[in-house]
């Protein structure tokens, strides 16, 4: 049975026409004689919806009881029966009702195109499981219900539903969207211009990357090598030398003259581990840059630059490459045309700009290597000492024993040779194959005592005792020089590496890392101080960014080491000069203290931009509250007192009395709200100053029920509890906040209890709690902590409830009192705040000896 096909309308955001166009297409399909019904469609009473569902065949959706309460979900099982040529199924991301074959609508999706039906469904970019942490980053909201991208990316097909967020506002505005009691924070909170622009933008990227899939599969599947210019994609190729900059940015204003263009730095190294005379310092500093303006660096193994370079950017389906001017001098050209020749003969239809620089035709330079192993002053000199006295007092001994043969002797001085390789490397074991050549010939090779000899073939023995003894030392002192740089590899190996764990493992603040990787330097290369210097341009003075160690450099010519970084950064030394081979390694260093700079200045830009946002949200949000919720009392007194005022009109007393009882509510209520404001605006702007006296909690309680019903609280707060540390006028005021919010999404006619008790030693010693238990809706595990955010209603509270202040500010003063305040669920329903405050250190005896009700257990019920 061939498999169903998936069509999926992807969307921005709710309300932007994905279910429209599902349906709208629906219809299509039907007028073409296609089998279609509706597996499920949820219309949310917007009318043109509902009149499109209208048209089309509905499969009854089946009936699902969840903690008392009837849910309907798609009836998979009726769907199946019916079979279909396609079925709609919307909100592909729906978490279905427990109960339910799958938990997943997803899932279901999946097994209607196993039964070879297909199915067109809708889901908004939010949903996508990949996307969450973005979407929450933007939108400061986490989606629960998310499908995994897999599943989309599999679709046959998927057209993005799109609009304009000014068109998605307007269309929100009128009605067209969510009810109209809702319209009012959804465009304050999720549908804010920002987010909705954001959220476009992160649709139109993943729809164009998947599009770009489309096309790579297509490519390969057709066997198509040319590139086809659907997008601008430059590949800037990179040696590693200082030109690689330049190149980048050059690159960068092509990509920036249209729209959608991809800049892809490449750099070949070739297969045996060796890149040339490409730096590892600047492949890293370039790397940052290219990533920095938007791009992605690549390395890439290659015996043949050219042929690397084109066979990657053709992978890719690259535009253009973009190629610096040669480092060559002319007569280097004698070695071949060169990569950027080569590249340009052989790019077919990819167009090459080759970038002229300043290091152009001045030499490629290279990385000095070092001949001599450094094996110490000690064996060099017994190294020496073996290779010039050894052979002559060698001669001296054979001679008194007359010799024991010419090729004996050949063999004792090569020993002797390989003895001064192993000790003391290269030139000592070339000296002991000269000075034993000498010896040989004057002391052992006819006529004696004579530079001369009378047989050929002794001319050719000490001809090959002298390029065997050259040669043997020279292999020698290559294994040592190899063991060494093999050793000193380790060693810089395990240094890098505890480089990066440090860091991983160290503080979160940049400053804390800075200090850790500059300690680390210090130790790693026995220096007395180290710092990282940073400037605004080239002109400024040098200040120190972070510093370890007494007495810093604070300018790079005063240090003994100075490593820079780019033009404004520079890591300092102070204690001894380092060789070359370990300045390689502290690049490294220099290289890691640059991006924990960058990364303490983005975390200080961020903390200032979320302050930023903040406060714009609290302004935005205090606007809407005065414009709306302060109006919605200044309305009612308004009202009442125009009646009241009236000439044409006789009212009665007790008519009267109640539109004054409404003018004195209402002002009541303005009351309330702009206490809560201007507490809200004193903690914003850090100016409570708690007054802390020893208080009795139980006198405290019964005033802060003056704004509730007498008959909507119970109390149980003993006389015997100790005394707490508190304002007791700020903690009046958060009491009433905690308690009035229980009262309003409490039942009518359940009472709130508030109930207090000590938290006793050696547990918790020296605290006391108070709960404040409803029976209301209670709040979700994710939303308990938002819920104290300034603003913040829970749910679909109607406008003219509040302006979401009164949890936050009792958190507020509580805290500021030395306090805390959470949120639990109340066992069998509903939410209990938690207020705990410090005690007075009373002795033992104030405290009960055995709670009569242990804090933090199941609350009495009501």
């Amino acid at each position: 049975m061939a498999r169903g096909r998936l069509r999926i309308y992807l969307g921005a955001a709710p309300g932007v026409g994905k279910t429209y166009a599902m349906l709208a297409e629906a219809h299509r399909r039907q007028v073409r004689g296609t089998d279609v019904v509706v597996g499920f469609v949820e219309h949310h009473n917007r009318q043109l919806t509902a009149d499109l569902i209208a048209g089309l065949e509905s499969v009854p959706r089946r009936e699902l009881t969840h903690r008392g309460a009837v849910f309907t979900e798609m009836d998979l099982d009726a769907v199946l029966a019916r079979r279909p040529a396609v079925a709609l199924v919307d909100e592909l991301a729906h978490t279905n009702v427990p109960g339910s074959r799958n938990a997943k609508r997803w899932q279901d999706v999946e097994e209607l195109l196993s039964a070879g039906i297909d199915v067109v469904s809708t889901v908004n970019i939010q949903h996508l499981e990949s996307l969450g942490d973005v979407v929450e980053g933007i939108t400061g909201v986490r989606q629960r219900e998310t499908v995994p991208d897999a599943v989309v990316r599999r679709a046959d097909q998927i057209e993005l539903v799109d609009m304009s967020p000014q068109a998605l506002r307007r269309r929100l505005a009128h009605g067209n969207v969510y009810a109209p009691e809702k319209i009012d924070a959804a465009r304050a909170n999720y549908f804010r211009l920002g987010n909705l622009t954001a959220l476009r933008e992160l649709a139109l990227l993943w729809t164009a990357d998947r599009v770009d899939e489309y096309l790579q599969r297509y490519r390969e599947e057709q066997g198509i090598k040319g590139t086809w210019q659907a997008r601008e994609r430059i590949v800037v190729g990179l040696t590693g030398g200082p030109e690689g900059a330049t190149l980048i940015r050059r690159a960068a204003r092509i990509a920036a003259k249209g729209s959608g263009g991809e800049i892809l730095a490449v750099h070949i190294s070739r297969s045996d581990g060796l890149t040339g005379s490409g730096s590892p310092q600047a492949l890293i500093e370039q790397r940052a840059l290219v990533e920095s303006l938007g791009g992605s660096f690549h390395t890439v193994l290659g015996d043949d630059p050219a042929a690397a370079l084109l066979d990657f950017a053709r992978g890719v389906n690259a535009t253009q490459i973009v190629l610096g001017s040669s480092r060559r001098r002319a007569w280097q050209y004698i070695y071949g045309p060169g990569v950027s020749a080569t590249v340009t003969r052989d790019s077919g239809d990819i167009d090459v700009h080759i970038v002229t620089h300043e290091h152009a035709a001045k030499g490629r330079g290279r990385i000095p290597i070092r001949k001599v192993t450094d094996l110490g002053r000690t064996r060099t000199v017994a190294g020496w000492l073996i290779g010039v006295a050894g052979p002559p007092l060698l001669a001296v001994l054979l001679t008194a024993v007359h010799g024991l043969g010419l090729s004996t002797d050949m063999l004792l001085f090569l020993s002797l040779t390989v003895c001064a390789a192993l000790i003391g490397g290269l030139f000592p074991a070339i000296a002991s194959a000269l000075v034993g050549s000498t010896a040989l010939n004057y002391y052992f090779t006819p006529p004696v005592h004579t530079f001369t000899i009378s047989q050929p073939e002794n001319i050719l023995a000490v001809g090959i005792f002298t390029a065997v003894g050259i040669a043997v030392a020279s292999v020698v002192d290559l294994a040592a020089r190899r063991t060494h740089q093999a050793a000193r590899s380790q060693a810089e190996a395990q240094t890098l590496s505890a480089l990066a764990g440090t860091v991983l493992r160290g503080a979160p603040t940049g400053d804390s890392l800075l200090t850790v990787l500059l300690d680390q330097v210090r130790e790693t290369f026995q220096q007395d101080s180290a710092a990282l210097l940073e400037r605004a341009d080239e002109h400024s003075p040098w200040r120190t960014a972070a510093c370890a160690g007494p007495y810093p450099p604070e300018r790079p010519e005063v240090s003994d080491v100075d490593v820079p970084v780019g033009g404004e950064l520079a890591l300092v030394l102070r204690g001894r000069v380092l060789p070359a081979e370990d300045r390689r390694l502290l690049g490294a260093f220099a290289a890691q203290a640059a991006v924990l700079l960058e990364r303490r200045r983005l975390a200080g830009e961020a903390a200032a931009a979320r302050r930023e946002a903040e406060g714009n949200r609290i302004r935005t949000a205090l606007l809407a509250a005065v414009s709306h919720d302060l109006r919605t009392p200044l309305a009612g007194i308004k009202a009442a007192v125009t009646s009241l005022r009236a000439d044409d009109v006789e009212w009665d007393e007790a008519d009267e009395a109640e539109l004054l009882a409404g003018i004195e509510a209402g002002a009541d209520r303005l009351d309330h709200l702009i206490n809560n404001l201007l507490d809200m605006s004193r903690l914003q702007t850090g100016t409570v100053t708690p007054l802390i006296q020893e208080t009795d909690l139980d006198e405290v309680v019964p005033f802060a029920l003056g704004g509730v019903p007498l008959n909507a609280v119970k109390l149980d707060v003993p006389e015997s509890l100790p005394m707490i540390h508190a304002d007791a006028g700020l903690l009046e005021r958060s009491l009433a906040n905690l308690i009035e919010n229980a009262v309003k999404y409490s039942p009518d006619g359940v009472k709130v209890l508030v109930k207090a008790g000590a938290l006793y030693p050696p547990d918790s010693p020296g605290r006391v709690e108070l709960r404040v238990v409803d029976r209301g809706p209670g709040v979700p595990e994710e939303a308990k902590e938002r819920i104290f955010a300034p603003f913040q209603r829970y749910g679909d509270a109607p406008r003219g409830a509040g302006v979401g202040l009164g949890l936050a500010v009792a958190r507020g003063f509580v805290e500021a009192m030395g306090g805390t305040v959470a949120a639990e669920d109340t066992p069998g329903g509903g939410l209990t705040m938690v207020v705990t405050l410090p005690a007075v250190d009373l002795p033992d005896a104030n405290f009960p000896e055995k709670p009569q009700q242990p804090p933090n257990r199941k609350a009495e019920p009501v």
